[in-house]
């Protein structure tokens, strides 16, 4: 080679052969060669078919044992790296540019019936990634900020070209997805715009403007992704997929009846909202909350999409907005399935306690002991020992308590931190609310152990009326227990609160040992 004149058409034709790796980073390490040929010779060595599944450029370039130029055991860029500055500077300072031409070419189009073209621009996406990594920073690949400026702008052009085809394509050597990071918050600041109801990567968009975008980027995803709900909801959305739906079950000679072809539609308008509900979590944002709260208070959706609205808003609640506050708190007095509540008292979790611990309190006045529960442990979740009085005396006087609520209270009160909660309880035995006694009481039935039946002996003798709760079976006050002289088992009814101790809590106790209520105590 050092006898002939080399130009383009060999390094052209060097791109094809087995020994043409180590010849064009020949010419890219010698200095007797123009610059603008040795240019050439790196965008050559960049846009090489893959050997052996590999791009050269960016894993081994001379492969061979030992190699004939020691800097060709490397990439390009370690190529780059052992240039003289001033060699590297005028080298780049021309391939730069051309990189930066490649990714700005129009993705290819495919036509209907026709095989897309093969997109050609990702060596040069990977090119240009490499050449602004860490390592190449520290070698000084790149020393002008503007070049630096220019391959940042073009590989976020490139992303956002053909987002959904370049995100998955096998043939890159670094992800999409790591150069957008590498690029941080500008990187995603064109994701909204393509957030649309036809996109197909909607949950990738929403993790990436999740993860890098700032808060404008953010807010317009969140609006963005309420219209594409909005849509999922609407009469166009059946109108589109009504007769697609039609074909698909044609083509598979299917003939459902009329309430089996609305039951399909139905799930797959959920199937699609739910995944958008899922992107909103990621997202969260004001557009978001408003329309998640309002969506969970409509009756005419099914329990499953309105707890999904809630999900999507968690932690996402305002605490500085009355309005967040007001609207969870409806939703948790409402009459909304269980599954619904559920999630709306997580929510309420989420917010500081002196806001909402009034408001749930009132909750406890409700009928609805189910509610009253979901209540109490979520203010419970909130307290701390400090807070025992407070929460017992809150609790409702007598009839339509159920066993399940004290059980529960007495569990959680258990774990009530920044203090002794027994020692707290202990004085709420003998006096208050039956309901109150029962919870202080219950602290016993999943804490105490044999060791400790001594301790309610005396309580077992109280003749003091027990709670009351009669609105369903699951709250009425009964335990099951050994019949006398048998092995069979029965359920009593529990009228007093020493019926509660002797047939309730002491056998629960005696079945556990010390070292285990140690263990649950922690």
């Amino acid at each position: 080679m050092s006898g002939c004149r080399v130009d383009d058409k060999d390094i052209h034709q060097w791109e094809n052969t087995a020994n043409g790796p180590k010849k064009l980073c020949a010419v890219l390490l010698y200095d007797k060669y123009d610059t603008d040929l040795r240019v050439e010779s790196a965008l050559a060595l960049i846009r090489m078919k893959p050997r052996s599944g590999r791009r050269l450029a960016f894993t081994q370039i001379d492969g061979e044992e030992p190699p004939e130029h020691a800097q060709c055991k490397g990439t390009l860029i370690d190529v780059l790296a052992a240039l003289p500055a001033d060699d590297r500077a005028a080298i780049v300072g021309q391939l730069v540019p051309a990189i930066v031409l490649e990714l700005k070419k129009p993705p290819p189009v495919s036509q209907p019936g026709q095989v897309a073209a093969a997109d050609g621009s990702f060596p040069f996406k990977d090119a240009a990634y490499a050449m602004m990594t860490p390592e190449a920073d520290r070698a000084g690949i790149i020393a002008d900020e503007g070049l630096k400026q220019a391959l940042r702008g073009a590989l976020v052009e490139w992303a956002m070209a053909d987002f959904e085809h370049r995100l998955d394509n096998r043939s890159q050597s670094y992800g999409m997805e790591q150069v957008l990071r590498a690029i941080g918050k500008d990187a995603v600041v064109g994701l909204p715009s393509l957030m649309t109801k036809d996109a197909r990567k909607l949950d990738a968009m929403a993790s990436l403007v999740a993860e890098l975008g700032d808060p404008a980027t953010k807010e317009k995803a969140s609006a963005a992704l309420v219209k594409i709900a909005e849509w999922i909801t609407s009469e166009d959305w059946l109108k589109l997929r009504t007769p697609d739906l039609r074909e698909r079950y044609a083509a598979q000679k299917q003939s459902p009846n009329e309430q089996q072809f609305k039951d399909q539609l139905t799930q797959e308008q959920e199937d699609d909202l739910l995944k958008v509900f899922a992107s909103m979590r990621k997202v969260g944002g004001r557009p978001v909350v408003d329309y998640a709260l309002a969506f969970a208070a409509r009756k005419d959706q099914s329990d499953k999409r309105r707890q999904a609205a809630l999900a999507a808003v968690e932690k996402q609640l305002d605490p500085k907005k009355p309005e967040d506050v007001k609207r969870i708190l409806e939703i948790a007095s409402s009459d909304a399935p269980d599954i619904v509540l559920d999630q709306a008292f997580r929510r309420i979790g989420e917010l500081p306690r002196e806001q909402v611990a009034d408001k749930l309190y009132d909750l406890f006045k409700t009928d609805k002991w189910k509610v009253r529960r979901a209540a109490a442990t979520t203010v419970l979740k909130m307290s701390t020992v400090k807070h025992i009085d407070e929460f017992l005396s809150k609790l409702p006087e007598e009839k339509n308590f159920a066993l399940g609520e004290a059980l529960t209270y007495g569990a959680y009160l258990g774990e009530l931190k920044e203090g002794t909660p027994l020692d707290e309880l202990k004085k709420h035995f003998t006096t208050g609310s039956p309901s109150a006694r029962a919870s202080a009481i219950a602290w016993y039935y999943t804490y105490g152990t044999s060791a400790d039946v001594p301790a309610v002996a005396s309580l077992e003798s109280d003749t003091s009326p027990a709670p009351s709760c009669d609105t369903d079976p699951d709250c009425k006050w009964s335990c099951e227990v050994a019949k006398e002289g048998s092995q069979e088992r029965e359920q009593r009814e529990i009228k007093s609160i020493g019926d509660f101790v002797r047939l309730c809590v002491t056998p629960a106790m005696r079945d556990r040992k010390p070292e285990a209520g140690k263990d649950e105590k922690k």
